[in-house]
């Protein structure tokens, strides 16, 4: 009936598993072919229901779960993306303004250098400096995404 001898294995395991559990209460004068064909029998058609009602909600499950997917990890992406520009904000001055023309203006150090009247060795000590702040502000943001 279930089309797989380890699923009637194992509905066979479950029907003589609770006629030990029911052993003391069932009927005495009843044939225990009967009651084990019969016991058998409807476990197989339960499986056999149940298969098809998960067959038919799977697809459904899937497009759900993808949907609570996508949907969390936007947030997710939205809530580090804000944290980001505090902890950017939040930098000093100098390590932002160098940050800031290296990661969004696209500058090379000597570029940053010579836009701020500083040294190079002075744009790798603050963005070195800027890079230390923003990991340890966002840590726990870090540690989620992996």
């Amino acid at each position: 009936m279930v089309r797989s001898r380890a699923v009637a294995e194992e509905v066979v395991q479950d029907v003589m598993l609770e006629l030990w559990k029911r052993r003391e209460h069932i009927a005495r004068d009843t044939s225990p072919q009967a009651y084990l064909f019969q016991s058998t029998r409807n476990r197989s058609l339960n499986y056999l229901r149940h298969e098809r009602v998960e067959k038919v909600a799977e697809p459904q499950m899937v497009r759900e779960e993808a949907q609570d997917s996508t949907a969390h990890s936007l947030m997710v992406e939205e809530e580090i993306h804000v944290a980001m520009k505090r902890a950017v904000a939040g930098l000093p001055t100098r390590c932002r303004e160098v940050f800031e023309l290296s990661r969004t203006g696209g500058l090379r150090y000597s570029e940053i250098a010579e836009v701020l009247g500083i040294s190079i060795k002075t744009v790798e000590a603050q963005m070195g400096k800027a890079l230390r702040i923003l990991r340890e502000e966002l840590a726990p943001w870090l540690s989620q995404r992996r």
